[in-house]
């Protein structure tokens, strides 16, 4: 369906109004006897409390591991750079793992995943009901930022994708989480981007780290290559709020344009850049709207899906719904600032119009005749968690032998 239907869809039933045909499926709302989308707690205070204490054990051993792995492989960058790189993306992949087996043991959901035409027979079940995704290997992601999960869940994506690219995810951050302990600099060892959001300081960072990100290799057999990329950016700049909304309004009657109903407006300077400097390095960008079940229509997913509520008490959303189109840099207008600014604004309208038949309908439009594509976040193989602490293992093994070594060698 074509986003200009979209927008001429009829409005929900307000004050007693008929609904229109669009309106047949009706998006649930919140539970009337807990105020929750996802209705009742699962589990009691004390199952809660058990769930948040096994979670910060998992989840804090295993960023503890990853960071370690990540120090200990940080010698590499002053002996071969394509080693380093490669590296840290193991490490980025164990990253991957940690927040893809904690979702799926601790906040299992429904992934419901359709797009437009331009990514028809990328998105498939696999017979063991996982999706798979064949996307490229470089591409510029970007989305809507509806609250702090977002990034978790296409990170996931990039795990689904043939070949798997949650190794070689880069995003760009605000510029406090760099301070972050252990988080600070886990991210700067992956490579991330902290951003200031004052561009005359952020211009020449950027430029730095997109440089790396388009310089190509030499293979072993002599040809050049470009490093999988997979660049995520949220042009909105910070997850939807009600603070946030209020800005957005004010910004947009300040400039004389038309505001969203379900997201924020899009500031371009960011992407503008990173777009014009991989320019000829990277084909499509890709877009994913999203949407999480039962938020109504004026509220806000930061105030139901919280840490507690969705790793803790057992409700996480019912469903993560996803929409993906595809965009070729080459038909992106680079030439200036404004005209980008213009597209990437009629992309944000066009999502507007696609949650709006969301919080409508409970559904963004089908693929085709295919209808939905629905799975779960998951691994393959239930044992993949254990590659996580593969890397800081291999490394107590090999410490360990070269002690027996020297031990032996002092006797001798």
């Amino acid at each position: 369906m074509a986003t200009s239907e979209l927008r001429k869809r009829p409005q929900p039933a307000v004050d007693g109004q008929e609904p229109g045909p669009a309106t047949d499926i009706v998006n649930p709302a919140l539970d009337s006897s807990t105020g929750h989308p996802s209705g009742e707690a699962k589990y009691g205070r004390f199952m809660s409390l058990l769930r948040a204490v096994t979670f910060s054990l998992y989840f804090g051993t295993g960023i503890l591991t990853v960071h370690t792995s990540q120090f200990l492989g940080a010698p590499l960058y002053f002996i071969n750079r394509e080693l380093y790189d490669a590296y840290m993306s193991l490490t980025k992949a164990c990253f991957g793992l940690l927040i893809t087996t904690m979702t799926q043991w601790w906040a299992p959901t429904v992934i419901r995943i359709s797009g437009d035409a331009s990514v028809a027979g990328q998105l498939s079940l696999t017979p063991d009901g996982r999706v798979q995704c064949n996307f490229p290997e470089r591409m510029v992601l970007i989305a809507n930022h509806q609250i702090y999960t977002d990034w978790l869940y296409l990170w996931w994506v990039g795990y689904t994708s043939n070949p798997q690219m949650h190794g070689h995810i880069y995003i760009l951050l605000k510029e406090s989480l760099k301070w972050i302990p252990v988080v600070g600099p886990g991210c700067m060892f992956n490579g991330f981007i902290f951003m200031s959001r004052k561009m005359a300081v952020d211009r020449p960072r950027l430029a730095h780290r997109l440089g790396k990100l388009k310089a190509r290799g030499t293979a072993p057999d002599g040809k050049s290559f470009l490093a999988p990329m997979w660049l995520l950016l949220f042009p909105e700049g910070t997850n939807l709020s009600g603070n946030g909304r209020k800005k957005s309004a004010n910004w947009a009657e300040k400039s004389g344009l038309k505001d969203g109903q379900h997201l924020m407006l899009p500031r371009s300077t960011g992407m503008y850049f990173c777009l014009a400097e991989l320019k000829g390095t990277v084909e499509y960008v890709y877009d994913c709207t999203v949407a999480y079940e039962g938020i109504p229509r004026g509220q806000y997913g930061e105030d139901h899906f919280t840490l507690s509520s969705t790793y803790f008490q057992g409700r996480p959303p019912k469903s993560v719904n996803f929409y993906w189109r595809r965009f070729a840099v080459a038909d992106i207008p680079l030439d200036n600032q404004e005209d980008f600014d213009k597209w990437l604004r009629e992309r944000w309208y066009e999502k507007d119009a696609l949650l709006e038949q969301y919080v409508s309908t409970g559904r963004f439009p089908a693929n085709g005749t295919e209808g939905h594509i629905e799975t779960e976040v998951k691994t393959q193989y239930w044992w993949e968690f254990l590659k996580i602490y593969t890397m800081v293992g291999t490394f107590g093994l090999m410490f360990n032998v070269v002690l027996k070594l020297v031990r032996l060698l002092a006797r001798a």
